[in-house]
């Protein structure tokens, strides 16, 4: 009978860890990209291209809007 028991906890507990394990995967698969964002390349150089233009905007545009903060709250 102990050995039942054993066998039925160590059976909910791999259960257990499975599905965790699921979900943390499923949280750091790469998500699919919105519609009309930008087109999809034909190759990975062509993505990782348009990615770094993407997050090198994102940058500058992040930039200019700090400074433009900071030179109203000069004023």
């Amino acid at each position: 009978m102990r050995a039942i028991f054993s066998l039925v906890g160590i059976l909910v507990v791999v259960a257990i860890v499975m599905l965790v394990a699921r979900k943390q995967l499923q949280a750091v698969a790469p998500a699919a990209a919105p519609a009309g964002t930008a087109p999809a390349a034909a190759n990975p150089a062509e993505r990782s291209r348009a990615l770094q233009d993407k997050v090198l905007q994102d940058v500058n545009r992040s930039l200019q809007q700090g400074a433009d903060r900071a030179s109203e709250a000069a004023r």
